[in-house]
């Protein structure tokens, strides 16, 4: 902890001075801090899923079909333990656990990013995920905090042989948000290489730990599909009614093929920009030697890139989407904590006003949901 203490600080800074200014343009454009923090889009179905459980529907002319059950169990449940020992509403509640879960992702990050490349880098790791275009998220009641903090400390567990630990943070992030399935691979594949090596001699708990990584995710798109009528397939039926599907990136590239051709909103044409840069992102993480991860960790960043260049609907949510996909900042975090210290605040300094205003955008005025 004394050795991530300067990162967390950092990101703290970081956080706080987006949260300020998020506050301050709120206020001068006459909406509520509270309101945008706690009542944001998704915000909305969690708190309300805390208070009343599971079993809300909303049916629009176009066809589409929003249940509840698309959204995972985790963080809503902990929202009403919350409630449940505190004396605060759901929405307050809400932020706690998000800031919490950022605080402890930031930690995780620095564990794996120290481990990987050495403590300068490790730093520098967590303050680039904190002034990511879309780190305004960690300041709302979204699941991407609580995602990100058991991806980091489960892909550390994995990294240091703690099978039990690795298999019950996946299995926790499964039940955290569609996309933490990307844990459960990471720790099944690295299982699988450990046995493939060790020619199947391997320890109960590494079998334990393989066992146990999908049962989260697992566990809770089998009883969407009990509770819908269709075990193996009333979850994905589910995310259909969302206008949500995986159709290898079909949707995504006639989004883009569109923005090329008309005028786009800032956000649409953003997300396209963050999006190549993360493809460009993991090929170099791939093919850099001096920067490349063990090999869980760069399935762990493979599957989160899959879903989300693959997956169809809410093309403006996939940078936020990519926010538990730390690793891709690798190969900048290793750049800058290499570079002259005037040129590695330059950047900073760059990406902090980046950051504070586009988060700013993001929540107050763009159009899309976040």
């Amino acid at each position: 902890m004394r050795r991530a203490a300067p990162a967390l600080g950092l990101f703290a800074a970081a956080r706080l001075t987006g949260l300020l200014v998020v506050c301050l343009w709120a206020e001068h454009i006459g909406r509520s801090p509270g309101q945008l923090l706690t009542r944001s889009w998704d915000s909305t179905w969690y708190t309300r899923i805390a208070a009343e459980g599971y079993g809300h529907t909303l049916h629009f002319a176009d066809g589409a079909v929003h249940s509840d059950l698309a959204f995972f169990p985790l963080y809503p449940g902990l929202v009403r333990a919350a409630t449940t020992v505190l004396p605060v509403g759901g929405g307050t509640a809400a932020l706690l656990i998000s800031w919490a879960a950022a605080a402890v992702a930031a930690f995780g990050i620095h564990l794996l990013g120290e481990r990987l490349h050495g403590r300068t880098a490790a730093t520098v790791l967590v303050l680039l995920w904190g002034l990511l275009p879309h780190s305004v998220v960690f300041s709302i009641a979204y699941t991407e905090p609580l995602l990100t903090a058991c991806a980091a400390l489960s892909l550390y567990a994995v990294l240091t042989g703690r099978w039990l630990w690795a298999g019950s943070l996946a299995a926790l992030a499964g039940l955290a948000r569609p996309n933490g399935v990307a844990v459960a691979a990471a720790v099944c594949v690295a299982a699988a290489y450990e046995l493939w090596r060790r020619r199947g001699d391997a320890p109960g708990r590494l079998w334990a730990g393989a066992i146990v990584a999908p049962l989260g995710w697992g566990g809770y798109v089998l009883w969407v599909g009990v509770r819908t009528g269709d075990p193996l397939a009333g979850y994905f039926a589910v995310q259909r009614g969302w206008r949500s599907r995986f159709d290898f990136g079909v949707d995504a590239l006639r989004t883009v093929r569109d923005i090329v051709l008309r005028p786009a909103e800032l956000a649409t044409t953003a997300t396209a920009l963050l999006v190549g840069a993360a493809v460009l992102l993991f090929a170099l993480l791939v093919v850099d030697r001096e920067t490349r991860p063990p090999l869980p960790v760069l399935v762990y960043t493979g599957v989160l890139l899959l879903i989300t260049v693959g997956g169809a609907g809410f093309f403006e949510s996939k940078p936020r989407f990519l926010l538990p996909a730390f690793p891709l900042l690798l190969p900048a975090a290793c750049a800058l904590a290499k570079a002259r210290p005037r040129a590695a605040i330059v950047v900073i300094a760059a990406l902090a006003g980046l950051s504070c205003c586009y988060g700013t955008y993001l929540l107050t005025l763009a159009p899309p949901p976040l």
